[in-house]
C-alpha cells in the first residue's frame, strides 16, 4: 500500500508555513527548498510514518509519538528529531539545533543532491528513532533544580502563589526553555517584560512555543 500523503502538507509545499509575515509570498523560506523538502517528505513516508501538521511545519509520527520535523530555514533545509541526542550517530551527520539543546538533533541540506546522497543515512536514522520510541526511551533532561532562575522570575513566583503552582507544574523542557527566553535578555527591565508576558502561557501550563501548535 503506497503511503498516505497529508494534503495539508501539499498546501504548505504551495504556500509556506505561515509562521511569519512572509507566508504564502514568493520569498517564504519554504519555497526556496521544495525540492529537498520534497525528498525528505518521500523518505519519510517510505520509512512508514504518519504525515502531520504541527507547529505549522511537516511532522512525522509512529503509533501517535512525534519522530522527526522537516522544516526550511534561510540557508538549509533539514529533518530534525525529537530524540536525536539518543541516536547513535554512526555518520556524524547529527547537528544541534542551539548550544543549548538537550533532546534535539538534526541533519542539514543544501541540495537535492544531497538528500539524495543521504537517503540511506536518513532512513536509517529514522528507523533508529522508531525503535526509540518503541522501547520507551526518555531523554535524560537536566533536573528542574539545574535550572538556574532570573531574579526577576525568582520574585515573580514568590509574590504569585499560583504562578509558582504553575511553574512546578511544567514539564522541564518548558522551564528550560522560558529560562533560556528570559536570561537572554541583558536589562532587567526587559526580563521582567518577557516574564509579564509568558505568564498567561504558565498559568495554562503551556510551553513557550505552544502558541505555534
Amino acid at each position: 500500500m503506497p503511503p498516505t500523503k497529508n494534503p495539508q502538507i501539499d498546501l504548505y509545499l504551495q504556500e509556506g508555513c505561515g509562521r511569519c509575515p512572509l507566508g504564502g509570498t514568493p520569498e517564504c523560506k519554504v519555497h526556496a527548498w521544495v525540492s529537498e523538502l520534497k525528498l525528505l517528505r518521500s523518505i519519510a513516508l517510505d520509512c512508514g510514518l504518519t504525515e502531520e501538521l504541527k507547529w505549522k511545519v511537516p511532522c512525522y509520527t509512529h503509533e501517535g509519538r512525534n519522530i522527526a520535523v522537516v522544516s526550511a530555514f534561510k540557508n538549509y533545509a533539514s529533518i530534525s528529531f525529537f530524540k536525536g541526542a539518543l541516536l547513535t550517530d554512526t555518520h556524524r551527520v547529527l547537528e544541534m539545533p542551539g548550544e543549548n539543546s538537550q533532546a534535539a538533533r538534526l541533519i542539514k541540506f543544501t541540495s537535492a543532491k544531497a538528500v539524495r546522497e543521504m537517503a540511506s543515512i536518513v532512513k536509517e536514522y529514522i528507523q533508529q528513532a522508531v525503535e526509540l520510541e518503541k522501547a520507551g526511551a526518555k531523554v535524560d533532561f537536566k533536573a528542574k533544580h539545574e535550572l538556574v532562575l532570573p531574579e526577576e522570575l525568582e520574585r515573580k513566583l514568590t509574590e504569585l502563589p499560583a504562578l509558582r503552582d504553575a511553574w512546578e507544574r511544567l514539564t522541564p523542557g518548558r522551564q528550560r526553555g522560558y529560562v533560556l527566553h528570559f536570561s537572554d535578555a541583558k536589562q532587567s527591565k526587559t526580563r521582567e517584560s518577557r516574564i509579564e508576558k509568558c505568564m498567561p502561557l504558565i498559568l495554562e501550563g503551556r510551553g513557550l512555543h505552544d502558541w505555534m501548535k
